[in-house]
């Protein structure tokens, strides 16, 4: 039997059974695991106040087999953000992270991009905590999100040739299905099929915005007709890797406008299909 005790972060809890809990954690060791809390719901000395959402924790897990639901022996409660739980748009913004981090995290890996991917979901609580929410908050969350899964898309570079974007005054073509903006050269050989259109403006603000650190990303000038455009580019990308409809998403559509009175998130139009 492994046992493992580890710092994690609470994505996600369902009931199972009459007292057993079901909750998928974020960890630094072993990224993201799922384990059963034998007795959560009917004793409260076992885990007193710990098993909510977005608490961070010390815990002890106990697996018999690698691929076997793990046991979650102890947990202590180490944090809480109490600005986030008072703020019903700082709580949507946050659970919808949670239910990236819970889609998407990788269960094992290298140890290097475990820790990191813990380490954004950390700070990025911690910028929910202590930022107002904005359509631009949520934007820059998506990216760095995208970064630190290891799926963050090109920005200056043709992803077919390589070669640095060139500075133009006229959108260039994104390809959400290949992964970054395609230059003009590579269109005349090649056939491109649906693409965004994107000022080169938009894409160098954020590669910058990739540059800082997450509890200084408040310094990227990102607004206006360029906010509308990397929060189309970002959500199309997110849908495509993510797959599916996040719950917690359409509910934050609705809390989160646009500035200058461009729309609300969701009425970019539909997810792209490829």
């Amino acid at each position: 039997m492994a046992t493992l005790q580890t710092e994690a972060l609470l994505l996600r809890a369902v009931d199972y059974g009459e007292s057993d809990r079901i909750v998928h954690l974020l960890t630094p060791a072993a990224g993201r695991v799922a384990a059963i809390a034998k007795g959560a719901r009917r004793s409260r000395r076992r885990f007193p106040g710990t098993l909510d959402l977005m608490n961070r924790l010390a815990v002890q897990l106990e697996r018999r087999r690698p691929a076997a639901l793990a046991r979650l022996e102890g947990a202590r409660l180490l944090q809480t953000y109490e600005a986030i739980r008072a703020d019903a748009v700082r709580f949507t913004l946050a659970c919808y992270l949670l239910e990236l981090l819970d889609r998407l995290a990788p269960e094992g890996g290298a140890p290097r991009d475990l820790a990191r991917l813990f380490e954004f979901a950390q700070g990025a609580l911690a910028w929910i905590d202590g930022e107002a929410p904005s359509a631009r908050t949520r934007t820059l969350l998506e990216l760095r999100a995208l970064a630190a899964l290891g799926l963050r898309p090109e920005l200056l570079r043709c992803v077919r040739c390589g070669k640095p974007i060139e500075t133009s005054s006229a959108p260039l073509p994104f390809s959400i299905a290949e992964g970054g903006p395609v230059c003009a050269a590579c269109v005349a050989s090649a056939p491109l099929g649906a693409a965004l259109p994107v000022h080169f403006g938009t894409l160098r603000t954020l590669e910058r915005a990739l540059t800082f650190p997450l509890a200084e990303a408040g310094r990227v000038a990102l607004g206006g007709s360029a906010l509308a455009e990397a929060a189309l580019l970002v959500t199309r990308f997110l849908d495509f890797h993510v797959g599916v409809e996040l719950q917690s998403r359409r509910v934050l559509d609705e809390q989160l406008t646009l500035p200058r009175g461009e729309g609300k998130l969701h009425g970019f139009g539909n997810r792209p299909s490829a």
